[in-house]
């Protein structure tokens, strides 16, 4: 299960992060998020130690979301020394994701 990321932990776990971090804002009732979920809960397993899988649901954390203008779910971004190093937007394949974070590693 990825990690969970709130507007409370977000500055800790995702800008102070030595590692790469991938940032699925998502919220339940949207379906392209539940096809996204399971994919970011594989990468959570695949990538760890080298990499930080979390999740902000939306709703619930309106604060991030504002912050980095998330307007469309799901918006997964790819974070690295505290900036945003990509983006992607929408129900996209593993692949397209997962080789987004091995150009960050």
């Amino acid at each position: 299960m990825a990690v969970e990321i709130t507007d409370a932990n977000f500055e800790e776990v995702v800008l102070k992060s030595d590692k790469p971090v991938v940032v699925d804002f998502w919220a339940a009732w949207c379906g392209p998020c539940r096809m996204v979920g399971p994919i970011i809960d594989e990468m959570h397993s695949e990538y760890d130690g080298k990499a930080i899988i979390g999740k902000v649901d939306v709703d619930a954390n309106p604060g991030v979301s504002a912050q980095f203008g998330v307007r469309n779910i799901p918006t997964i971004l790819f974070v690295k020394n505290g900036e945003v190093a990509d983006k992607s937007v929408g129900a996209v394949p593993k692949a397209q994701l997962t080789s987004k974070l091995d150009a960050l590693l």
